[in-house]
């Protein structure tokens, strides 16, 4: 279940909000009761069988966080035995579903055996839910929030459904608090249902119609060089607007029950050095690989060696955990290089000018790398865009893209930038007028996209892989 389908839209969200906000029972015991079994039955609808992979990393994660809460005072050798489990099991769960069937694959081309691959389902949200999980038990460990003795707590924070299967990874210290003591109100509600309303804009209107030409184009033999080029922008675009839009949206959901995450993107395209780009990026994996990774590992407070060692540690990682497949392990090895090289030498600083240009043909190069099947698919991909493959370098097949998805891929790069936040800015609205004008545009583009949903439109979703 998504959160575009008509199934979430018309039949689980509404139920779960009467539900939550009956007047009979307004207990917060009640209300993350209904939250829990709602989440644990939005993963059961497309997962009816690997719910109960999650529960039991539910079920085992509370054990261990109560045990490093018994030693952390007493025997800390016992308490970081018990956060050494945590990883082991979790890193372990994650590496049988995962990657156990890839590296058999690989085993097999290497040594030329014939071991059985297999072929592992994929549990869908387990890279999420699983750093959930160690996030919990490091942050009871560091004592950033206390530990949970009830273990349905443990269950609302890990399987809570808005963020269950996409993120954002929301880590157990920014939420803890609001577990137990958070408070529901009118404002935070009617923010989250426009942040919910243009997370759902962007996702069907923008990301689903450049999907479209996207896998239209990777999926072709041949093209031109402009083809390869609209192709790749497309995917530039889907990919952003795919997951920040569902970001977004899990920040309005939560919202409506009163919990606050902190955002995931920030105009990641305007960014003018590969650095910045990863500030702005998918910023809960980036701070989730920083404080439990990289900072652990020494950060950049070592000598230029192991930072450049840490630095590889957390960027093979990052493609590791994209997915099972030697493209990502290049895409995340990809960003190790650049961001050693920027560095080392500064060099964005000293090509202002072109310095935004750098970073997005760059990011672009890394998207290819990560949409494509395999490396030499890439490569060819490469080959096209650079036109290194005697390839035409315009074709009718472009003009045809151009001319039937203009609309979208304009709208795409015209929001890949704060342009409406700086004219706000820059021409100081009233507030009240500003919030009535938005409102009333974001409402008329959630109903339009609406139809497109009821439609049955193309909606495929991206990170449903990871």
């Amino acid at each position: 279940m998504v959160f575009s389908s008509t199934t979430f839209l018309f039949l689980f969200l509404p139920a779960v909000l009467i539900l939550y906000y009956n007047p009979i029972i307004k207990s917060l015991a009640f209300r993350n009761a209904v939250l829990i079994v709602s989440s644990i039955f939005f993963y059961a609808w497309g997962e009816p069988f690997f719910v109960l992979l999650m529960l039991a990393s539910i079920m085992l994660n509370w054990l261990f966080g109560l045990g490093v809460a018994r030693f952390k005072d007493t025997s800390l050798t016992k308490a970081k035995a018990f956060v050494a489990l945590s990883v082991v099991v979790n890193i372990g769960m994650l590496f049988v579903f995962k990657y156990l069937t890839f590296t058999l694959e690989n085993i097999n081309a290497l040594f030329g055996s014939n071991l059985d691959t297999l072929n592992i389902a994929l549990p869908i949200g387990i890279s999420f839910f699983t750093f959930q999980a160690m996030s919990y038990v490091i942050d009871v460990y560091r004592g950033n929030g206390a530990v949970q003795k009830n273990p349905f707590n443990v269950a609302l924070y890990i399987s809570f459904f808005p963020q269950l299967i996409a993120g954002p990874i929301v880590r157990y210290e920014t939420i803890a608090e609001q577990i137990n003591f958070r408070k529901e109100n009118f404002d935070d509600f009617s923010n989250g249902v426009y942040r919910f309303m243009l997370g759902f804009i962007k996702k069907v209107l923008i990301a689903n119609n450049v999907a479209a030409v996207a896998d239209e184009i990777f999926g072709s033999s041949e093209m031109s060089v402009s083809t390869a080029w609209i192709g790749a922008v497309a995917y530039t675009l889907q990919i952003f607007f795919d997951f920040s839009g569902y970001s977004e949206m899990a920040i309005g959901l939560g919202k409506m029950f009163g919990f606050h995450f902190l955002e995931n993107f920030d105009y990641p395209y305007i960014s003018k050095s590969i650095t910045e780009f990863w500030r702005r990026w998918h910023i809960s994996l980036g701070t989730w690989f920083r404080d439990y990774v990289y900072f652990p590992l020494g950060g950049s407070r070592v000598k230029k060696s192991r930072h450049i060692l840490n630095l590889f540690v957390v960027w093979f990682l990052t493609g590791v955990w994209h997915g099972a497949n030697w493209t990502f392990i290049v895409w995340g090895l990809l960003y190790f290089v650049l961001l050693t090289f920027e560095k080392l030498t500064n060099f964005p600083q000293k090509i202002k000018f072109f310095s935004h240009i750098y970073t997005m043909l760059f990011v672009i190069i890394g998207w290819v790398l990560f949409r494509a099947e395999s490396i030499s698919e890439a490569l060819t991909y490469l080959k096209t865009m650079f036109g290194f493959s005697g390839a035409e370098v315009f074709d009718d097949k472009a003009l045809f893209f151009l001319d039937n998805y203009k609309f979208y891929l304009v709208a795409g790069l015209l929001a890949s930038f704060p342009i409406i936040p700086k004219l706000k800015e820059k021409i100081k609205v009233n507030e009240t007028v500003y919030s009535v004008v938005a409102t009333v545009a974001v409402l008329v583009m959630f109903i339009i996209s609406l139809t497109f949903t009821i439609k049955g439109s193309y909606n495929p979703f991206i990170y449903f892989n990871f």
